[in-house]
């Protein structure tokens, strides 16, 4: 069991702020900070104190469109060398989806920089909502119900096992888009059809739904041209995208991109999936007793 601990959560969305509830549910010294407008927050003034932290955890993703750090709950931006000068060297933080210039930053000044996006449990369970949300913007958007629905999902990582098999429970006809070739026989042995990336535009016209979750330009000007009138893009992947979003403009196809669905559709459920997660990184840190 994980004995009491103070740890500070810096900044991000729902997730975070359901996530410092949480750890102080468990019984920590929880503090906050750049999570103001978040529901029910009682947020430190400054960072004093931050370098007693056991742990400080950085949002998901931890650096924002501006380079500083991310708090679409703060009342005010913040940079990330605020942030990192705050603490000691030596002192674990944990962020999500860690780029280079954080990394730099944080070994210029001796910080324990531990990714926990990068962690498969994680990623595993955060397909979860991501799926569950994709499928919500899906029934929103669309004019017809997915079931009897023809439906494509390209790329079967993660996301796409997540996603695959609760659409066709729900009576969609499923296919399946992935580069190797073990790829599509998973997806064959769960009842889904399967096709190659390879010639996508040959095939494109007969789905009234495509699911991107490819972290790569896949669907391209060819590909777009090549939908049938009326159909919807839902891109899931992260920046910088799937789709050729100037060319779905020129071209009037529907993109829907759904950035960070986790954190809007169920903050409560990922806030556990990053505390948990975050219990093992203390754990391999001697944190755990």
């Amino acid at each position: 069991m994980l004995r009491a601990r103070n740890i500070w959560v810096v900044g991000g969305d729902p997730r975070q702020a359901a996530l410092a509830e949480l750890l102080a549910d468990d019984g920590h010294s929880v503090h906050t900070f750049a999570l103001e407008h978040g529901e029910g927050m009682e947020c430190e003034t400054s960072l004093a104190g931050a370098d007693r932290a056991d742990c400080v955890v950085l949002p998901l993703p931890a650096v924002g469109p501006d380079g500083g750090l991310n708090a679409p709950l703060a009342a005010q931006a913040h940079g990330l060398e605020q942030v990192l000068d705050a603490l000691r060297p030596g002192q674990l933080v944990c962020a999500g989806m860690v780029g280079g210039p954080l990394e730099r930053m944080a070994a210029q000044r001796e910080l324990v920089l531990q990714d926990y996006f990068a962690r498969e449990e994680l990623a595993v369970l955060n397909a979860i909502p991501t799926a569950e949300g994709a499928i919500q913007i899906a029934m929103e958007e669309l004019p017809i119900t997915l079931h009897d629905a023809r439906v494509l999902v390209i790329g079967f990582g993660r996301l796409g096992r997540a996603l695959a098999p609760r659409l066709r429970a729900l009576g969609a006809r499923v296919w399946v888009s992935a580069r190797r070739y073990e790829q599509r026989a998973a997806a064959e042995s769960m009842g889904l059809e399967s096709e190659g990336v390879d010639r996508l535009p040959d095939w494109l016209c007969s789905y009234d739904l495509v699911f991107n979750t490819v972290p790569a330009k896949v669907l391209g000007v060819e590909e777009l041209a090549a939908l049938k009138e009326r159909a919807l893009v839902i891109d899931l992947a992260s920046r910088p995208g799937g789709v050729d979003m100037d060319a779905a403009a020129t071209l009037g196809v529907r993109v829907v991109w759904a950035l960070s669905l986790p954190g809007k559709v169920a903050p409560v459920t990922s806030g556990r999936y990053i505390k948990d997660t975050i219990y093992h990184i203390m754990e391999g840190s001697n944190l755990w007793i």
